[in-house]
């Protein structure tokens, strides 16, 4: 995610970085640079202008501290700035006083609007809701059936009618969530190439018919400026409450992210990052900036993690570290758990650092199939006991995996140096406890 506009302004600050005090001069250079990024990162002219002159000011304005150097103090407004106009603060979705909840959701065909909207139903679900889906994209077969297949797969039932009527579809579907006592009515409507005048005249009817407390844009963040432009006509018909982007795991260069918020002063409120049901997560410009700026998101990735682990597996798992016993299906079962935290490119990209060391390199579920060909090939005695494997058996288990005796070898080599690093780390935990409860330092 904006792997091309992080690399274009770390370049630019190195203008600025090892310097002694912020002038003009490199100040004015490491603008003209950040410009540069953002413009290449299809930042519209207007927004991208606006943000390097807020740079500007603020930087010449300051006060270099004389604990921070430099370069430090000017990604801070830099990262300051960001934030700003990202948002500042994470928004949420609204809430109806008195159930159902409508919430609904426009964009044009191809932004994932279909995929979002199942997407959506899932994490509400999960938070306790009780969400239908009414499937008003009534022109479009496939889109129907698309979403019946994808409320299938989390359990939530779909209003659908048979007569090409949106806004009917979208009003029945009300009153079967208020007979049913479920709290929130999720409406998929059409999505056309391109903003046309029936597209526009049926969402505005059905906006009209059924009064929704929550209007969403579901923009494609690949299409650039042209999604800047698609979100202002649309907020312009609707007045919509949110945007979400989606395709964020795809060749985009950010800047929709960017000048969407400035455009329509109207927050983003969800990122979808892959094809998984999973695979959508909250906006939080915070955290969005230090993305940008190559710092990872590391909470984003703790939050990821605790949605898989409950208390008990995470005590049962420290346990068996404590105790060394941590053996070859414990490995298999943790790379599971991961696997279910979403796309594999966008994890590694939270971590600080990360991001720029994997660049455009391609990460998916796949990079772990032949470490789970190769535990699966294995025996339940041999996996709880990796020492058994000998020459013989690791020969058989490559043939039953379709791997090399090598990658066998070198998968248990990774294995050993990870169990001895995790009882190094255990050891190191298990002595700062000792130290927190010792008489004398608990003072």
């Amino acid at each position: 995610m904006f792997t091309d506009l992080t690399d274009k302004l770390e370049t630019a600050f190195k203008s600025i970085t090892g310097q002694s005090s912020i002038t003009d001069v490199n100040v004015a250079e490491t603008v003209r640079e950040i410009r540069k990024a953002l413009l290449d990162a299809d930042v519209s002219y207007q927004v991208a202008r606006q943000l390097t002159d807020r740079i500007r000011e603020k930087a010449m304005g300051e006060s270099v501290l004389s604990a921070v150097k430099p370069g430090q103090q000017f990604i801070k407004i830099v990262y300051d700035e960001l934030v700003s106009i990202l948002g500042s603060d994470k928004v949420e979705i609204a809430q109806a006083n008195m159930p159902p909840t409508i919430i609904l959701v426009a964009g044009l065909q191809g932004s994932g609007k279909t995929t979002f909207v199942a997407k959506l139903a899932k994490k509400l679900k999960a938070e306790g809701r009780t969400p239908l889906l009414a499937a008003a994209d009534v022109y479009r077969p496939a889109a129907v059936e698309q979403l019946k297949t994808l409320a299938a797969q989390i359990n939530v039932p779909v209003h659908s009618i048979s007569q090409q009527d949106a806004v009917r579809v979208a009003r029945e579907a009300v009153g079967v969530a208020q007979s049913l006592a479920m709290d929130t009515v999720i409406i998929d409507t059409a999505g056309r190439m391109h903003v046309d005048e029936n597209l526009m005249k049926e969402v505005r009817a059905i906006k009209d018919s059924v009064k929704p407390h929550e209007i969403l844009f579901v923009v494609d963040s690949m299409t650039g400026q042209d999604a800047v432009n698609t979100a202002v006509a649309f907020n312009e018909l609707l007045n919509i409450d949110g945007v979400v982007l989606t395709k964020l795991d795809g060749d985009t260069r950010g800047g929709a992210a960017i000048s969407i918020v400035e455009s329509v002063q109207k927050p983003i409120k969800f990122l979808s990052t892959g094809e998984k049901l999973d695979d959508l997560s909250d906006f939080y410009p915070d955290r969005m900036a230090q993305r940008i700026l190559g710092m990872g998101d590391v909470v984003s990735l703790v939050e990821k993690a605790q949605e898989q682990f409950d208390d008990k597996q995470a005590a049962k798992l420290h346990k068996k570290i404590e105790s060394n016993s941590f053996d070859l299906q414990d490995f298999y079962n943790q790379i599971q758990q991961i696997k279910k935290m979403g796309n594999i490119k966008d994890l590694v990209g939270m971590i600080p650092g990360m991001g720029k060391a994997i660049g455009n390199q391609e990460i998916d579920d796949n990079s772990f199939k032949s470490v789970e060909a190769i535990i699966l090939s294995m025996t339940a005695e041999e996996r709880r006991n990796p020492d058994l494997l000998n020459g013989s058996r690791r020969r058989r288990i490559s043939v039953g995996s379709g791997t090399t005796p090598r990658e066998v070898n070198e998968l248990m080599k990774q294995f050993k140096q990870m169990k001895k690093m995790m009882k190094s780390m255990s050891k190191f935990a298990k002595m700062g406890r000792d130290l927190k409860n010792f008489p004398m330092l608990g003072k």
